[in-house]
């Protein structure tokens, strides 16, 4: 009896197994960019994060002083690596960010403000597999990724030295899409 049952869950999973490969290999897993993705995608996409950010995020608080030096800092170098895809100041999307598959968030109107600085921290550090993100951590010194953390923690309420510098970043590639659909 256990015997029968041991052997049918097993044909089971090797039947949805196999199921699932035909159908990844016949493309009917769309790998386009501007397709929708399916419940079933977000739900692991989403899921995977969050248990990944709860395990392997810092928890302890920025190595580095939060004053204006360091908020200029991010600023500049989050206009040089991240408005091309997450928007400058004035909230508008680039041509990539639009073309992009997630769409990335326009961090000037969606903002990370309510994430831990470790959280970001580790985006930054690691990127987010499947979508766009990169991984900076070896592109950039910790120091840098922490500074990048802070002025995203803190960029709805900058002092007013670090406000100025980021109201003067502006998305170069901004703009009304050029094609005519």
């Amino acid at each position: 009896m256990m015997r029968g049952v041991i052997l049918g869950v097993t044909a089971t999973l090797v039947v949805i197994g196999l199921v699932l490969y035909i159908g990844v290999r016949a493309g009917m897993m769309p790998a386009n960019a501007d397709g929708k993705p399916s419940k079933l995608e977000r739900w692991a996409a989403k899921t995977s994060l969050q248990a990944t950010l709860a395990r392997e995020a810092p928890t302890t608080a920025p190595p580095i002083a939060l004053n204006d030096a360091n908020l200029i800092a991010g600023i500049r170098l989050y206009a040089a690596t991240c408005a091309v895809c997450h928007g400058a100041s004035d909230g508008n999307p680039s041509r990539i960010a639009r073309g992009l598959y997630q769409h990335p968030p326009q961090l000037a109107k969606d903002g990370v403000e309510d994430d831990p600085e470790g959280v970001t921290y580790w985006k930054v550090d690691h990127g987010i597999r499947f979508t766009g993100m990169p991984a900076f951590g070896k592109t950039l010194r910790d120091e840098q990724i922490w500074q990048l953390a802070l002025f995203l923690k803190h960029m709805d309420g900058l002092p007013p030295a670090p406000q100025r510098v980021w109201k003067a970043v502006k998305s170069e590639a901004a703009g009304p899409p050029t094609a005519d659909r």
